[in-house]
């Protein structure tokens, strides 16, 4: 594929982070859905966040095993606090995230408040560098999405309400820091939406389409008008997503005898 002004060394590894981010978010998007806690990603990506913000705080390596684990027990920390909170009171289950998010953002400004490259960090965190992704990045991602694929599928009806959480920190901490919170929660959300009236058997697939098709475009565009690549990932799948949904809904109509 040839498209001027577009260097492809640059933008297949962003697109193969974005294609990996999927794999896992899409199937977990649409239970998201379903149990009506959308914000959980949005919560989890901060926590994790602070993770990454405190352990720079403390002058460890900014891509070192140390932030990542650093990272990973910020966010379990925050699955088992929602595992406990919608045992408790399942009633204001969303709202209790919401507060977690607004709780999680607070601290890490705090975090970043003495430091003169904060706004920079917080940048990063939110909106990625996904068109700067290393191959040890990438190839890590790679084997745990393979992993949580195999336990979403392979023991999804025996997770239970500890093992979902915990499942979901560990995608999205992973995620978070490869493609920034807004593409994670992109990723998660706007797929599920678009097929949430598709027959059973058409969800997953479409669902994976109108992902990869937002990332391939949006990347596409972004490296053509010099605009930055996460917001124009962003909104194009956001334009996608009722358009396939639509042409999903004629065909599945079609099909029928």
């Amino acid at each position: 594929m040839n498209v001027p002004g577009v260097d492809w060394s640059i933008l297949w590894p962003a697109l193969l982070a974005g294609l990996l981010v999927l794999a896992s978010h899409v199937p977990m998007g649409m239970q998201v859905l379903q149990r009506g806690i959308v914000f959980i990603d949005l919560a989890i990506a901060q926590i994790a966040g602070v993770g990454v913000i405190a352990a720079d705080a403390m002058g460890l390596e900014p891509h070192g095993w140390a932030v990542q684990v650093a990272a990973l027990s910020a966010a379990l920390i925050g699955a088992l606090a929602l595992t406990w909170t919608e045992r408790r009171w399942p009633e204001i289950q969303e709202a209790l995230i919401g507060v977690l998010f607004v709780l999680a953002s607070c601290a890490g400004l705090l975090l970043l408040a003495g430091n003169p490259h904060g706004g920079e960090h917080l940048k990063d965190l939110l909106v990625g560098q996904i068109l700067w992704v290393s191959g040890q990045q990438l190839t890590g991602m790679a084997a745990l999405t393979v992993l949580v694929l195999a336990l979403w599928f392979g023991l999804r009806e025996r997770l239970g309400r500890a093992g979902f959480y915990l499942l979901f920190a560990l995608a999205v901490t992973a995620s978070v820091q490869l493609v920034g919170v807004y593409l994670v929660f992109t990723s998660l959300i706007v797929p599920a939406l678009a097929v949430r009236r598709l027959r059973h058997t058409w969800r997953l697939p479409v669902g994976y389409a109108v992902g990869a098709l937002g990332y391939l475009l949006g990347l596409i565009l972004s490296a053509r008008f010099d605009l930055p690549s996460g917001a124009v990932v962003v909104l194009v799948m956001a334009a996608l997503a009722p358009l396939m949904a639509a042409l999903a809904r004629r065909w599945a109509a079609a099909d029928r005898p």
